[in-house]
């Protein structure tokens, strides 16, 4: 379907670029629609009383907007500022962002190949886009799997391994991070040896796709972060680490316990 016959639905929100501010209101372009013009009307950019509409927003900025009403006929967009909060704001930035950075996989990849990026969109974006609600999830997916997934789809072998080999550079799996505090004593003579060598187990239990890092609060006090995909592999990763750690300082005559962020 062509750009021009696909609009926004009433109540979405959409990225836009600001293009001219005017007294009544704010003229924008909507970045995934092909740059259809909306207005933010005045009474739409804040919930306080707006004196000067350049308080809120400028040209050339990216905001987040609610669709209030599609008129398709005279190709008229109203939109809102105010009716978008702060936490709907960051959630759909980092979308965005997201799929700019899925689609730049394909056109990197495209100039790779010699291929007209529409063209690979097609057969890899499309195909992707069958399995997964979005094409960043899809790219996701092709660095976890390999360029295996991509044939499993359909996508010769030759296209996949440079798709999947420019995604695992451009695209960084998001990671989700916990944390907790380890209190070790051990009053041996050997006692710090034996809590540094209790830090460094607790840091070599990380494994494949997961980040351990340990650093000093104040003795007795540890502080043990781990990064994961998931957070289910988070805390499983975190418990092993703890083990680890208490394991090693209560075998070397010391103790310790663990408390959770």
């Amino acid at each position: 379907m062509a750009e021009e016959d696909v609009w926004p639905e009433v109540g979405e929100l959409v990225v836009a670029t600001v293009k001219r501010i005017v007294p009544y209101g704010a003229y924008v372009e909507l970045d995934e629609y092909g740059g259809k013009e909306g207005l933010i009307h005045i009474s739409e950019i804040s919930s306080s009383w707006v004196r000067n509409i350049r308080h809120f927003v400028r040209e050339g900025q990216k905001v987040v907007l609610q669709v209030l009403r599609v008129d398709k006929a005279k190709g008229h967009i109203d939109l809102s500022l105010r009716r978008v909060s702060k936490s709907e704001r960051r959630r759909r930035m980092l979308e965005y962002k997201r799929e700019r950075k899925a689609e730049s996989v394909i056109i990197t990849a495209a100039e790779r190949l010699g291929m007209a990026p529409e063209e690979l969109f097609d057969m890899v974006g499309d195909k992707l886009l069958e399995v997964y609600d979005t094409l960043y999830e899809g790219m996701i997916a092709v660095i976890k799997k390999g360029p295996e997934m991509l044939e499993k789809l359909g996508v010769p072998p030759d296209i996949a391994k440079v798709v999947a080999d420019v995604a695992s550079k451009k695209v960084r799996i998001p990671m989700v991070k916990i944390s907790g505090t380890l209190t070790l004593t051990c009053y041996k003579p050997d006692g710090v040896k034996s809590i540094k060598e209790a830090l460094i187990s607790a840091e070599k239990s990380a494994s494949r796709g997961v980040e351990v890092r340990v650093y000093t609060v104040g003795p007795p006090k540890y502080k043990i972060e781990v990064k994961a995909e998931n957070y289910k592999k988070a805390e499983r990763a975190l418990s092993r680490a703890v083990e680890k750690a208490l394991a090693v300082i209560k075998a070397r005559g010391g103790s310790g316990s663990f408390e959770r962020d």
